[in-house]
């Protein structure tokens, strides 16, 4: 596979049960080693669309490529480069840790099993319980387990479900690390109705809402798309009346509100940074700046605005 290649390429992506359309010709790319994070609704088509990456769903229009192969033209030659972490996870519990991990490293043809557990074991932090019992696990070691079987055999993709749902804080805590280490060596798919978990562990959002795509960026630059400017938050130490009208002369800064004593929020142009300027300007004036720094709105905040109306700002 070219380097210059899409992990992965859906094309005008539909899926319909009778009347009901899941997925409405969708199209994304995601790059090598990009950590996606995938955003809806519950019944949005996240997983109908995972689904269909990882081969288990025909579409009923359209087509989508892994690593360049057609999931259903060429299914097996795709599946090789997938890992796939459901959200039930598939477990057999009578089996200890190591035998599970040995009997999907078969499935996936690996040569060599023992050093293939053996590495993924060590990723998920799991060595010590390769003797253990599935069914004796705790939820948390049970996750890494279906982790480390997405693992086994070293793909180019990973396709993550709801990973850390039904973890304690802790464990949910470790897992995020995980899937940032991952995401150095591995494109990884993340679906999660945990926002904060987006924002930390992903470089670009893609939100579906009704079977369709409704933005996808950076969670930065989504939040200022959404809002539809850059906010700047500003504390000054002497405060003065003329302070909102002064800064609204600056090039490229649309508005400027006081919100307290000493403290302005300033609305300033889409793509523009003018933080060097209103400090210059807080310099020249005297003003004592406290604090200046961008605001924008928090994940949770972009996803409702995205999923609560029908505009489209993909």
């Amino acid at each position: 596979m070219s380097t210059d290649q899409p992990m992965i390429q859906v094309d005008h992506l539909s899926k319909t049960y009778g009347t009901y359309e899941a997925l409405r010709d969708i199209s994304f790319q995601v790059k090598r080693g990009e950590v996606l994070g995938f955003l809806g609704p519950n019944g949005a088509g996240k997983t109908t669309t995972m689904r269909i990456l990882t081969g288990f769903l025909p579409p009923s229009r359209g087509n989508a490529r892994v690593a360049g192969y057609d999931v259903f033209g060429d299914s097996l030659a795709a599946r090789k480069h997938i890992g796939y972490l459901p959200e039930t996870v598939p477990l057999y519990t009578e089996m200890t840790v190591y035998d599970y991990l040995d009997f999907c490293a078969r499935l996936r043809g690996v040569v060599d099993r023992f050093e293939a557990i053996e590495r993924v074991m060590d990723m998920t932090n799991i060595g010590e319980r390769a003797d253990t019992i599935i069914g004796k696990l705790s939820k948390g070691f049970r996750q890494r387990v279906g982790i480390a079987q997405a693992l086994v055999h070293n793909p180019d993709l990973l396709i993550l479900d709801e990973p850390t749902i039904g973890l304690d804080p802790a464990q949910i805590i470790e897992v995020r690390k995980m899937i940032k280490e991952l995401g150095k060596e591995h494109t990884i798919i993340l679906s999660t109705h945990i926002l904060p978990e987006v924002s930390q562990t992903c470089t670009r959002v893609l939100i579906i809402n009704r079977g369709g795509i409704v933005a996808e960026d950076s969670p930065e630059r989504l939040a200022a798309r959404v809002r539809g400017a850059e906010h700047v938050h500003l504390q000054v130490a002497n405060a003065a009346p003329e302070i909102a009208t002064e800064l609204e002369k600056i090039k490229g800064v649309l508005g400027a509100q006081k919100k307290d004593e000493g403290v302005y929020e300033i609305e300033t142009t889409l793509g523009a940074d003018r933080r060097v300027e209103i400090a210059a300007l807080a310099v020249q004036r005297g003003w004592g700046v406290l604090e200046l720094r961008p605001v924008g709105l928090s994940l949770e905040e972009v996803f409702l605005k995205l999923t609560t109306t029908e505009e489209n700002v993909a």
